[in-house]
């Protein structure tokens, strides 16, 4: 059975990165939805001009370490960062659309469930997932499925859009597992520079295959796009990928539950969006399904921490 990374403690920095985070891909949902774009094209802008403005200082300062990929041990790591970005490229293609099908709140909420993918990749990789892990799946499976079904019976339309945010929240955690394995021994600009840049390509040639017009759209539109780019890619994801070499993806992944309650605000306070009252029992059960799958796993992490500590034994110092 293996066992999760040891890290170092949790440091001011790190806790400042996160709540950062927290509140930067709070705005995704909101602006995707205002943004008059399809929405894959908003994605392929969005990571273009971040790996764009995180390239040349990954050029010139980090110039080794994108080498060290290529060659030798570094190829494991190089294979994490471009699995990372083709599950990010997933993740973009099935959430952004959402966005535009559902409701906010619901599309938010539905991407939400990956604490839930999470868990189960844990599992697959040899962790045991405790009881409780359990019924809060089954809890937040059980939410999944109501708050779809309201909407599949108010519009086809939105259910498409529920069925892509779940969709979505699965890739984001396969874009999470990896990331924590690539942020074991690279840096923060080395791996998102690399990830953005192969999730950009793959979106460009979605996009010319698909016929997705990439320019062509209004003020309104571009500033979006540069707020996303600004706040929900280099302030939100790359905060949490920086935070991956001191926290556990499941961790960052419980951390991302808050941006369901933050995108909810800022779509009514802006857009005038609010659940349709069939699906609000749905999301209210799923968050809490995916807060029991977080917090008891956590609580059995310590369990197993203190067992495997003598009772005699002193704490090291810090």
């Amino acid at each position: 059975m293996s066992t999760a990374p040891r890290r170092p403690p949790l440091d001011a920095p790190t806790f400042g990165a996160l709540a950062l985070a927290v509140a930067a891909v709070s705005s995704s949902a909101p602006l995707v939805a205002f943004a008059a774009a399809p929405a894959l094209a908003i994605a392929f802008w969005r990571n273009l001009l971040s790996a764009a403005a995180l390239g040349p200082f990954a050029l010139t300062r980090r110039r080794s370490e994108l080498r060290a990929l290529t060659v030798g041990a570094g190829r494991r790591e190089g294979l994490y960062c471009v699995l990372s970005g083709v599950a990010l490229a997933a993740h973009f293609a099935t959430w952004m659309p959402s966005a535009k099908l559902t409701s906010v709140a619901a599309a938010t909420a539905l991407g939400a469930t990956q604490p839930v993918w999470q868990g189960l990749i844990a599992r697959w990789q040899g962790r045991r997932l405790p009881a409780v892990a359990w019924a809060g799946i089954a809890v937040a499976v059980f939410g999944a499925v109501l708050a779809t079904g309201a909407d599949f019976a108010v519009s086809g339309r939105a259910f498409a859009g529920d069925l892509l945010a779940v969709a979505g929240g699965m890739f984001a955690a396969v874009y999470t597992a990896f990331g924590e394995r690539a942020r074991a021994s690279i840096s923060t600009t080395t791996y998102t520079t690399v990830c953005y840049g192969v999730c950009a390509v793959i979106l460009l040639v979605v996009c010319l295959l698909g016929g997705v017009r990439l320019h062509g759209w209004d003020g309104g539109t571009w500033l979006a796009i540069l707020a996303l780019v600004a706040g929900a890619q280099l302030l939100g994801h790359s905060m949490f990928n920086y935070a991956l070499h001191r926290v556990s993806a499941t961790t960052v992944s419980m951390l991302i539950l808050l941006e369901a309650p933050g995108a909810a605000l800022i779509g009514w306070a802006w857009l005038g969006q609010l659940p349709r009252p069939l699906a609000l029992p749905g999301l209210a059960l799923l968050l809490a399904g995916v807060a029991v799958v977080v917090l008891g796993g956590a609580r059995a992490g310590r369990r197993a921490a203190s067992a495997a500590v003598p009772a005699d034994a002193t704490p090291p110092r810090r």
